[in-house]
């Protein structure tokens, strides 16, 4: 990675108050960027924010009505530019089809699909200015099945689809677009599903069992790749999604 080529620019990361989000502020900022850390959490951006100096935080729910053009405009009001955005923030949902409700879709399209849409198109015009990049956190399940959590892995599925769409229609401005696709992940991302303890310990155990690499990944292994997608020196990468889990795709 060509950390020189990050000193001084500018980037967006949602998601930032814990897991991979916090991790990629951490590994933008010690690569010599400007972070803004976005996130509904204001306790936990601020435990973030104390991980480096050069990470500035702003609490939001990126679902609400325009709040993409207040982070885009809180970014560039502060370091004049913006280079890259991190579309992070994302939320899984157990939902077995017998299950499924109207509401629950919604909100999983909501969060995944669209505020990630509208966050980039705010920051568009600035991305156009430093011919800068897009790098969309997708999952493994965006590309394979995932039973009993069919709307999730669809809202991936959407995002990574969304990447090659964009990366077409962005290339002649020198935006590049890309997405990276983890596997299991150390994070509070199960927890926030609502899930009981004990069912977190074994989804857990079954994961780890069914990765050749014999564990779940660390956020900071994930966030170096984010980086690296980012990195100006990709110059000719655009419109790829990266699986990054220990070879589950393999599987």
């Amino acid at each position: 990675m060509s950390v020189e080529s990050l000193q001084g620019t500018v980037a967006i990361v949602t998601g930032a108050g814990s897991g991979i989000g916090r991790a990629t502020a951490v590994a933008f900022a010690q690569a010599g960027a400007y972070v803004l850390g976005v996130g509904r959490r204001k306790d936990a951006l601020d435990a973030t924010a104390e991980l480096h100096p050069g990470i500035a935080i702003h609490s939001a729910d990126i679902t609400a009505a325009g709040a993409p053009e207040a982070i885009v405009d809180i970014a560039v009001g502060r370091w004049g530019r913006l280079d890259v955005l991190v579309n992070n923030a994302g939320a899984t949902r157990v939902m077995p089809l017998g299950e499924t409700t109207a509401e629950g879709i919604a909100g999983l399209l909501e969060l995944n699909v669209t505020a990630p849409s509208l966050l980039a198109g705010a920051a568009l015009p600035h991305l156009r200015e430093t011919r800068g990049s897009i790098v969309n956190v997708s999952s493994t399940y965006g590309h394979r099945p995932l039973p009993g959590g069919a709307h999730y892995a669809a809202s991936k599925s959407a995002l990574e689809q969304l990447t090659r769409s964009w990366a077409l229609e962005l290339a002649a401005d020198g935006i590049r677009v890309n997405a990276l696709a983890p596997g299991p992940t150390e994070s509070e991302a199960l927890a926030a599903a609502g899930l009981p303890q004990d069912m977190l310990d074994q989804i857990k155990r079954d994961e780890a069992a069914r990765i050749p690499l014999g564990r779940r990944g660390k956020p900071e292994e994930v966030a170096t790749w984010v980086v690296r997608l980012a990195d100006p020196g990709s110059t000719w990468l655009t419109g790829q999604i990266l699986t990054i889990d220990g070879g589950l795709e393999l599987t």
